[in-house]
């Protein structure tokens, strides 16, 4: 007699519904981690909180900027993407909870270092980030294997050298070098615009073709693109970003790391050019995500400029691949993470990715001001170059509260169409 055989696999379970996929609990961690430790930050640089820690201030600040807040958005878009693309199952429930701790607890120690020398605390940040960034880095690798998925190998080798230039910096601090410290940090910084742009690559022509071609209660417009995407345009930002990188830091030639950098730059604005669709404005989970690719884009005109200025001595005492490194992130980590996790948040939780929260396109403002005042305004008034850092300081403080209330209800809560996820 033949039986029907069901399929009796058991639904996935965790103890809350931030722990469902990586997106939730790391978007609202590094979120609200973003606002604390840039807050503290300006603390220190008006002189009400001492710094008394085992590094320097500035890389301190660096330090929690990219391997604490960058890497967590990363993880968390990662833990969630790659479910997506592989049909493996990814970390939930306690597991997922015991890479967020460790993330949370070497965030935690990083915030106390800034008035402690302690070493002992040091090494234990050091542990914990290796245990949240060791175990991310194995989820991913796993799903990747498990499907033999070889257009991954990229995400894989940044993720990997992330680890490299993450113990780098660890050993740089405790063998008090800081020209190590400071290429790990570079380094790191660099990585994770490579990730951006390797990440928006894959999904910005896909969201704006989804995007532009319904109104905003889903219903079709009529409107019909499609993007165009050249195989010659990702080769010419790969090596052109990946010769930057190699003079820039290790070489350290500047006029040939401002040649590739105008290589790199050039290929994005191509892309820009051929994604680009007028009906974007009315869209700000759109808008939103190619101001900030073009922000990124436009950041390596620094590095183009900064041999020749540095010579000519154009900007007084303003050093521009300094302004540079900032706008690349603020507007390729800030603003581009802020924009992105705004919009998976809401697809990923069954609600309408065409009508978010009010507030978004304030948020994004805010951003956006936070990277003229950070990288553009300095450059023409040098004098003022303090209170203008206080002010990004600001906007990028009220900018991640605003996410933080339109979006940590909707992170906690279970999807609206019931499934897991």
């Amino acid at each position: 007699m033949l039986m029907n055989i069901q399929n009796t696999a058991k639904r996935p379970t965790s103890p809350h519904p931030i722990l469902n996929l990586g997106f939730r609990i790391f978007f609202v961690g590094s979120a609200v981690f973003a606002a604390i430790s840039m807050l503290l930050w300006l603390v220190i640089l008006q002189g009400f909180a001492p710094f008394q820690g085992v590094v320097s201030p500035f890389y301190w600040h660096g330090h929690e900027m990219v391997f604490g807040y960058a890497l967590a958005v990363i993880a968390g878009f990662l833990l969630t993407a790659v479910k997506t693309w592989t049909n493996q199952p990814m970390p939930y429930g306690w597991h997922l909870g015991t890479i967020f701790g460790a993330w949370a607890a070497s965030r935690l120690i990083w915030l106390g270092l800034h008035a402690t020398p302690s070493i002992a605390l040091f090494v234990a940040a050091f542990v914990f980030d290796m245990i949240f960034w060791g175990m991310t880095t194995f989820a991913v690798i796993k799903a990747v294997w498990a499907v033999r998925q070889k257009r991954q190998i990229g995400i894989i080798a940044k993720l990997v050298l992330l680890t490299v230039a993450s113990v780098a910096f660890y050993v740089g601090v405790l063998i008090n070098h800081h020209g190590t410290q400071q290429i790990a940090l570079y380094f790191a910084l660099y990585l994770v615009i490579g990730v951006v742009f390797t990440i928006a690559r894959r999904v910005l022509p896909f969201f704006i073709t989804k995007g532009i071609n319904v109104n905003r209660d889903g219903t079709p417009n009529g409107i019909q693109l499609e993007q165009k995407n050249s195989n010659l345009l990702d080769k010419l930002n790969l090596f052109g970003f990946f010769g930057f990188i190699i003079f820039d830091l290790f070489i350290k030639q500047p006029m040939i790391a401002g040649v590739c950098a105008l290589v790199c730059l050039v290929a994005n604005l191509a892309r820009l050019n051929n994604w680009y669709h007028h009906a974007i404005w009315q869209k700000p989970l759109l808008w939103s995500l190619i101001i900030a690719f073009f922000g990124m884009t436009i950041s390596l005109a620094m590095f183009v400029l900064y041999p020749i200025a540095t010579q000519l001595n154009w900007f007084g005492s303003v050093n521009i691949h300094t302004l540079g490194l900032h706008g690349l992130a603020v507007f390729g980590i800030g603003l581009m993470t802020i924009a992105m996790m705004a919009r998976v948040s809401l697809g990923h939780t069954g609600r309408n990715i065409h009508q978010p929260p009010a507030a978004v396109s304030l948020m994004f403002m805010l951003m956006i001001l936070c990277g003229i005042f950070r990288v553009v305004l300095p450059l023409f008034f040098n004098d003022s170059y303090m209170p203008l850092m206080l002010l990004s300081q600001v906007l990028w403080i009220a900018s991640f509260v605003i996410f933080c209330l339109c979006y940590v209800g909707i992170l906690v809560k279970p999807r609206t169409d019931g499934l897991f996820g």
